[in-house]
């Protein structure tokens, strides 16, 4: 696998007898399971099938897939826990101003004023808007809203974002 590989769900079971999954979705582009799609079965981080999906189909707030080769419950037992994933270059093209959280997290964090503020560790979506939780040196973490008043600029080839810190943000 020499290109990096990004998971679009996971298989949590098998559903009927006819070689459905049940896939836990773990991204937001619907395009991800169109019947014809390439998907890659990776288990325990090794590649070890590349899937053409046959049918798709939505059931109680999961995803339902079957691949083509795989007509039966026996074809894809095995295939429980393993992480659906598409190569980078198969990533969707986004608008100016989105980024994909990979291309965010490990970012230097500066202000307006270039103070280093630390690097961002993850990144939480709790509601309207995704919240950058920067650490500094390992230690502290500050939360930082992802809203224009406060992000001023998002470089992901540079990986580095200038904020404006509201008042109290950073004590």
């Amino acid at each position: 696998m020499d290109e990096k590989m990004f998971a679009v769900g996971k298989i949590t079971n098998t559903h009927g007898i006819q070689g459905e999954v049940k896939v836990y979705r773990l991204t937001d582009f619907e395009d991800r399971f169109k019947v014809g799609k390439t998907l890659y079965l990776v288990e325990e981080d090794s590649l070890t099938k590349k899937l053409v999906i046959k049918s798709h189909r939505k059931h109680k707030g999961f995803d339902l897939l079957s691949f083509k080769g795989y007509e039966t419950i026996n074809h894809v037992e095995n295939f429980k826990d393993a992480y659906l994933k598409i190569k980078e270059s198969e990533l969707t093209e986004l608008n100016e101003d989105e980024y994909y959280y990979y291309e965010i997290i490990g970012s230097d964090v500066y202000t307006t004023s270039n103070e280093w503020i630390g690097q961002v560790k993850e990144i939480l979506a709790p509601g309207a808007n995704d919240v950058f939780v920067i650490t500094q040196n390992n230690t502290k973490e500050i939360l930082i809203p992802n809203i224009k008043d406060v992000v001023k600029k998002i470089d992901v080839h540079a990986k580095r974002i200038t904020i404006d810190p509201m008042e109290g943000l950073l004590d």
